[in-house]
């Protein structure tokens, strides 16, 4: 019986006290984890003008089309209306109120970007008010190339004079 109260007393590793806490393997693991989640976050957080800017050019490429496409569809002249608001902000209801003016909701409107306008002899004028591209029937067009640009980011949507076809280059610096 001795025995056995010397072994009641004796501290062993099943009757030790539990230490609570982390382990350095589980911070470890830990942080690792939030490494690679910032490593994901970070670079989407820092691109979203770029996205913008992308989603802008897209959106003005698909009104030229469209306009390009209504007007050999329907037999009769389109035009597409390019208004710019880089320097100072077009207020809404002037947009509303020039696409009632025109009679059409082929409109875009440049929001934070600058918008420049190459003819076809390539002299580019900054675009301060509004810009106007039509097709025509035919396939034609009044050609040249809208320039936008946002901080370092830059494209350029050629409209095709004799074919009306419209080509979009974005360029990244």
């Amino acid at each position: 019986m001795g025995a056995l109260a010397v072994r009641a007393m004796t501290p062993t590793s099943a009757t030790s006290k539990k230490q609570s806490g982390f382990t350095l393997l589980e911070l470890l693991i830990v942080l690792a984890i939030l490494a690679m989640g910032s490593a994901l976050l970070i670079p989407n957080l820092g691109g979203m003008s770029g996205r913008t800017f992308n989603a802008q050019v897209r959106e003005a490429t698909a009104l030229l089309n469209y306009t390009r496409r209504n007007a050999v569809v329907l037999g009769q002249p389109a035009t597409a209306s390019f208004f710019a608001s880089s320097s100072v902000e077009v207020e809404q209801t002037e947009i509303e109120a020039a696409r009632s003016d025109l009679g059409r909701d082929d409109t875009w409107t440049a929001r934070g970007i600058a918008l420049s306008y190459r003819d076809s002899t390539d002299q580019t004028v900054l675009v301060e008010d509004s810009v106007d591209i039509s097709f025509f029937p035919e396939g034609g067009s009044t050609g040249g190339a809208l320039v936008l640009s946002l901080e370092e980011r830059q494209a350029i949507i050629s409209i095709d004079p004799f074919s009306g076809k419209v080509h979009t280059e974005i360029l990244d610096d």
